[in-house]
């Protein structure tokens, strides 16, 4: 299969791990180094592109600052070094990036923001409006408050769930290593680099190997675990080096790395979850004008709302009906039921007067909606 070329991508998640980005010597950032990623990034983002980083490091930072020996950490003691270098990290990525003219936005997010949904559309909301604002969003795992019960123990995970949340189509692992290959490389010199993996199989799945270094939570097979759920949910990945200067365009160039292909695309995958995984917890009724807009690819707005049905939160799956009760779509509802009643069919500028609050414009948003095709979608 054909390698895709990085300029056919729009919105792009980097991944940065805590041995590249920190010497762990000196226990400081490797400025040059981000200096040139940071200007790989700018170009990306001149060329209009979306670009998110999702960056280790805090903890690292934070037990450099404060002077703490090396070894094992507890875990109260992990939390209070990452609240220290979570400020350090913050403040070199807004640097770096500021450089270029770029703005860079902090998000700190746990396993629960991924996981429930009206947390994950609280954060999936801040991140289109940094977006939005063409700033770059910085994204870590929240190790000030994350356990090691509920943490995910890994960055590339997180990014993998950091993409699915953006709908990204493409999530770039920068690792101590340039692909996967066949066998561990460190011990069969005859090992050979996979460029394309087409599918994640079982056979690729006995190929990941360990963490390479003391910094790295990761390893190959957290890598592997990262490419399951972003091809998954219709997101391309690579694994590349970040060993190197300019690792974004050396990707660009067609440097070495492993591409895991996915058939889909964001949001056909997303929408594919949205109409037959999720139980509808309510029914939103609309008027033959709001069915019309949907069926043009609009979102739902509260003008086009009738009626309200069962008890709903912000973020659960609620069917949509037309005035004549056939099933028009499904769709992630923007506010709770109780909000929800009160601003049916009204103006969007009422809601905020409504509600004392500057709610959202959409009762449903079209990213967060299926639209059957003949007014129908069948039960799962």
């Amino acid at each position: 299969m054909k390698r895709p070329a990085l300029k056919n991508f729009r919105r792009i998640v980097v991944k940065v791990g805590s041995s590249l980005l920190i010497d762990s010597n000196a226990g400081e950032v490797r400025s040059a180094w981000l200096s040139a990623l940071a200007a790989d990034i700018a170009k990306l983002h001149g060329e209009g592109r979306d670009v998110l980083v999702v960056s280790s490091g805090s903890i690292a930072l934070g037990r450099s600052r404060l002077k703490l020996p090396r070894g094992p950490l507890k875990l109260e003691e992990s939390q209070g070094a990452a609240a220290v270098g979570q400020i350090a990290l913050a403040r070199i990525w807004s640097e770096v990036l500021g450089a270029h003219g770029i703005g860079a936005g902090q998000i700190l997010v746990t396993l629960q923001d991924t996981e429930e949904r009206r947390r994950y559309l609280n954060a999936r909301s801040t991140i289109a409006k940094l977006l939005e604002w063409r700033a770059v969003p910085v994204i870590n795992e929240n190790d000030t408050v994350a356990t090691n019960e509920i943490r995910y123990g890994d960055n590339d995970r997180l990014a993998a769930r950091v993409a699915t949340m953006a709908s990204a189509d493409l999530l770039i692992l920068l690792s101590d290593i340039d692909g996967l290959y066949d066998a561990p490389p460190g011990v069969n010199p005859n090992a050979k680099l996979i460029p394309i993996v087409e599918s994640v199989t079982s056979e690729i799945e006995g190929m990941a190997g360990a963490a390479e270094s003391e910094l790295s939570r990761g390893g190959m097979f957290t890598k592997i675990e990262a490419a399951k759920i972003a091809t998954t949910s219709g997101t391309h990945m690579l694994i590349a080096s970040g060993k190197i200067e300019h690792p974004l365009q050396a990707i660009s160039d067609g440097g070495r790395c492993t591409w895991f292909l996915t058939p889909a695309n964001p949001v056909t995958a997303r929408k594919r979850w949205i109409a037959g995984s999720l139980e509808p917890k309510g029914t939103l009724t609309i008027d033959a004008g709001a069915v019309a807009a949907l069926r043009a690819g609009k979102s739902l707005l509260p003008a086009g709302v009738i009626r309200i049905d069962g008890h709903f939160a912000r973020g659960d799956a609620v069917v949509v009906r037309g005035p004549d009760t056939h099933e028009i779509g499904r769709g992630l509802v923007a506010y709770d039921a109780e909000d929800a009643e009160k601003i049916k069919g009204r103006s969007s500028p009422d809601v905020m007067a409504i509600l004392g609050i500057s709610g959202r414009a959409e009762m449903i948003h079209r990213d967060d909606l299926v639209v059957g095709p003949s007014g129908a979608i069948p039960a799962k």
